[in-house]
């Protein structure tokens, strides 16, 4: 017999609160699945910590009750009864209800909690719960999500500084865009003389006349400072990283 068909519920229109809850169930059950499914204490807990939420929330517990009921209404999150009966713990059902992989659930869970970022930030952030191995990696999954309508950027992913989103928002809410992409800015200008005005036309000497081994240098140069400023939002990537590791190892401890 062949496999019922997997019924896929949408994740467009999902509001800030909804965003946030399951971004939550997402994670921990990435992060810490000895304690997953989540109490509505720690499911709370979770949307209010200070580290990897953008904005910064301070939900009471109703507000987490409602939110998680709206989501088991959409098919996305179960509540599930101890033999005790007295705790009610709740999960996650994007795997159910979502063709999402592993790769992409972790990408979506990260831009529901923290928002817009640098591909180089989110490929150190999602990597936290499933393995990102490079940046064309996270491009393929990121194309994947964008076909699906479920990411949006402000620019071809393979040009540097390019920034993504999820693309969940209801149309009623208002949410910071994302920068405009300027070709220019990231690729360096582009001189035309043709529309350059005769005043200000930059006086551009033919390669020749600079000398094949001084462009090579200057050429070297670039790509060497290209590297560089990569390097250093990397590192400024992987040490939010290991403050965000940090953080769930001190809660985790009872600090």
């Amino acid at each position: 017999m062949s496999e019922p068909e997997k019924e896929i519920v949408s994740l467009k229109e999902m509001p800030r609160k909804q965003r946030r809850v399951l971004g939550v169930l997402l994670e921990k059950a990435f992060t810490v699945p000895d304690q997953y499914p989540l109490t509505l204490k720690a499911t709370t807990t979770g949307c209010n910590q200070k580290n990897n939420r953008d904005p910064i929330s301070n939900y009471v517990e109703d507000d987490v009750m409602e939110t998680l009921a709206a989501l088991q209404l959409r098919g996305l999150v179960a509540c599930l009864h101890t033999e005790s009966g007295r705790t009610e713990r709740y999960r996650h059902y994007m795997r159910h209800k979502t063709n999402l992989n592993e790769q992409q659930l972790a990408i979506m869970t990260e831009l529901m909690l923290r928002g817009k970022q640098q591909l180089g930030e989110l490929r150190t952030r999602a990597s936290r719960m499933v393995p990102i191995e490079t940046q064309e990696d996270l491009r393929r999954e990121l194309q994947s999500l964008m076909a699906q309508g479920l990411v949006r950027s402000n620019g071809p992913l393979e040009r540097r500084g390019i920034e993504v989103d999820h693309d969940l928002y209801p149309l009623n809410e208002n949410h910071e865009p994302l920068a405009e992409y300027r070709a220019e800015e990231a690729d360096g200008p582009v001189v035309s003389s043709a529309s350059a005005p005769a005043a200000v036309r930059p006086t551009v000497r033919p390669v020749e006349e600079v000398g094949a081994a001084q462009f090579e240098k200057m050429s070297s140069l670039e790509n060497t400072i290209r590297e560089l400023r990569d390097e250093v939002a990397s590192v400024r990537s992987d040490f939010r990283a290991l403050e965000d590791r940090f953080e769930d190892l001190r809660r985790q401890l009872g600090g």
